[in-house]
């Protein structure tokens, strides 16, 4: 059954894998293609980041044919929510807590009302006046 993993501004389709609960456990044949984490002997690794398991609990996280992502970013502290077979993973409250503190707006990109594309960062070093409104 194929499973969503929403995450860093994606949506990453995992064709197979295992639902239990609230966990997705996602193959180690594909696991590296989904979500760029690798497991090797020093823990989960992603490029040159390697986060070791926690002593005594690999089981909660590793067997021999699957990875349970959603333990993992949970245990990263990563806010999960969960519905039917999508999983939305949230940036950590403390580097979402940092974007705030550094007063850099993220990049976004908006038609202008001819439908005109236009990104943020195209007038990086100059004043922005944006307005919102909201029909509700």
């Amino acid at each position: 059954m194929p499973h969503t993993i929403l995450a860093e501004g994606q949506r990453i389709p995992v064709s197979s894998g295992r639902s239990e609960g609230a966990d997705l456990w996602i193959p180690m044949a594909s696991l590296g293609a989904a979500t760029g984490w690798a497991i090797k002997p020093e823990g989960a690794c992603k490029g040159e980041v390697c986060v070791p398991m926690p002593r005594g609990r690999e089981a909660e996280f590793v067997s021999p044919s699957a990875f349970n992502y959603t333990a993992f970013m949970r245990y990263m502290g990563h806010p999960i929510a969960h519905r039917g077979d999508t999983w939305c993973i949230a940036a950590r409250p403390e580097d979402r807590n940092e974007q705030m503190r550094s007063l850099q707006a993220p990049d976004f990109t908006l038609p202008d009302i001819d439908g005109n594309l236009h990104s943020l960062s195209d007038y990086r070093g100059k004043k922005v006046f944006l307005a919102s409104w909201a029909s509700w």
